[in-house]
């Protein structure tokens, strides 16, 4: 069997008796609070941080829509385990589609990560709304191209084991070009007026400094720590892409926007998909002491688990289409079923994330409902179920970034109808 055809396959490239295992220690490091390592030690030797770097840079040549359907069979055992990896998969997935694009300075993480080294995603900042788009983070030039970042980042997932960590940072000096970009010159191409962002990759040294300050509600075993950046270096030849402040479409930051947001969404639909089918198999072996009969053939019972499959239903479809828009995007094809979605595609990436995770609770809630109470105890799957997809509504975009970007679509920025109203009266009058 080639890699290709194990790819293609979910159940294949992570097998049955394998998810098994992951779902026995998952309950563990819930309860204890750990990461699991022995869970990465497996998906490496199943080849997971080679999913997304092309066959010819020594990868298994995934496509961002079969790396979805990976992640949504591993997040049905072990969601936590699914939502770390994630990260490693986000990086990897955004600089496949820069790559695609021919942006070389990506190809240096798709080296890394086909000779195994694990990549996490440092970008989150406490009251940074914006998130890709600026930065809190200093990021002081060097004479050699080279930034040294200060500042917080937080939910790091992977953060106790990761080998390379993205980053960005909002440049502190005046852009007279002179000394940025990668040693030869291919790391971001121009360099945009200030104010400006740096994207580069660092390695562990004393610089980086990892908290241990997990302890949550959810995805506990993710380990998303706190990590402070004191003068970090990013070498040159490890800056990936400067940008300006602010929505834009550079290959590797929409890259990054659109795998973290579309994994993200992939997560947790595999994780209310595993709550479907553990309510379902509760169903069928409960019954009603008072009328006799299976909780399989009471109506309301039925009622709820079928309207948590229907909303699933949708959350996979519209997952599967904007991923494959977005595949065909970066490899240039085209044609029927395929859609450039020009300049709705962050819409869309956050729109498909907000609908899925609100979709994914909302079912997981439903399966509660339908299962009884002893689902309520801590030795209950759904029990953690229930609080690992609560995680869903932390991460960008939130709720309130994604009805305010819709609004803006649909109506402009505040208060620019009622300038146009007033403009449109004064025009009548005269």
């Amino acid at each position: 069997m080639t890699a290709a055809d194990a790819v293609a396959d979910p159940a294949i490239f992570l097998s049955d008796a394998l998810l098994s295992t992951f779902r026995d220690r998952a309950a563990r490091h819930d309860r204890e609070n750990t990461f699991p390592t022995d869970d990465l030690a497996d998906l490496r030797a199943a080849g997971y941080l080679r999913l997304l770097v092309p066959t010819e840079l020594g990868g298994l040549g995934a496509s961002l829509l079969q790396a979805s359907r990976i992640q949504r069979r591993l997040a049905q055992a072990a969601p936590a385990t699914a939502l770390s990896m994630n990260m490693h998969l986000v990086v990897t997935g955004a600089a496949l589609h820069a790559h695609r694009l021919g942006v070389e300075s990506v190809c240096s993480i798709l080296g890394d990560a086909a000779e195994g080294r694990l990549f996490a995603f440092g970008i989150s900042e406490a009251g940074n709304d914006a998130m890709l788009f600026d930065s809190g983070t200093s990021a002081d030039t060097e004479a050699d191209g080279g930034y040294r970042l200060t500042g917080t980042k937080i939910f790091t997932s992977l953060a106790p084991v990761w080998d390379r960590l993205v980053v960005h940072g909002l440049v502190q000096d005046p852009a007279d070009g002179s000394g940025d970009g990668a040693a030869d010159g291919s790391a971001a191409g121009p360099v945009p007026e200030d104010p400006r962002l740096v994207f580069g990759v660092l390695e562990r040294t004393d610089d980086v400094e990892t908290l241990d300050d997990w302890d949550t509600h959810g995805m506990r075993p993710s380990q998303s720590c706190t990590t402070r950046l004191h003068g970090a270096r990013i070498a040159p030849e490890r800056v990936l892409t400067h940008t300006p402040v602010g929505p834009n479409p550079d290959p590797f930051v929409m890259g990054t926007f659109g795998t973290f947001e579309l994994l993200i969404a992939s997560v947790y639909t595999g994780i209310a998909e595993r709550a479907v089918a553990v309510g379902a198999g509760i169903a069928t072996t409960r019954r009603s002491v008072t009328t006799g009969i299976a909780h399989a053939d009471d109506p309301d019972i039925r009622w709820r688990l079928a309207d948590a499959a229907i909303g699933l239903d949708g959350s996979v479809l519209q997952l599967e289409k904007v991923l494959a828009d977005l595949d065909a995007l970066g490899t240039g094809e085209g044609g029927a079923g395929i859609t450039d979605h020009g300049p709705r595609w962050f819409l869309h990436f956050s729109g498909v994330k907000s609908r899925a995770t609100e979709i994914a609770i909302a079912a997981v809630d439903q399966v509660l409902r339908a299962s009884g109470g002893s689902q309520y105890f801590r030795r209950s799957e759904l029990e953690r179920l229930s609080r690992d997809v609560r995680a869903g509504m932390y991460h960008p975009s939130d709720e309130e970034s994604v009805h305010a970007s819709y609004a803006k679509a649909l109506l402009g920025e505040v208060g620019q109808s009622g300038e146009s109203a007033e403009s449109a009266e004064t025009a009548e009058t005269a």
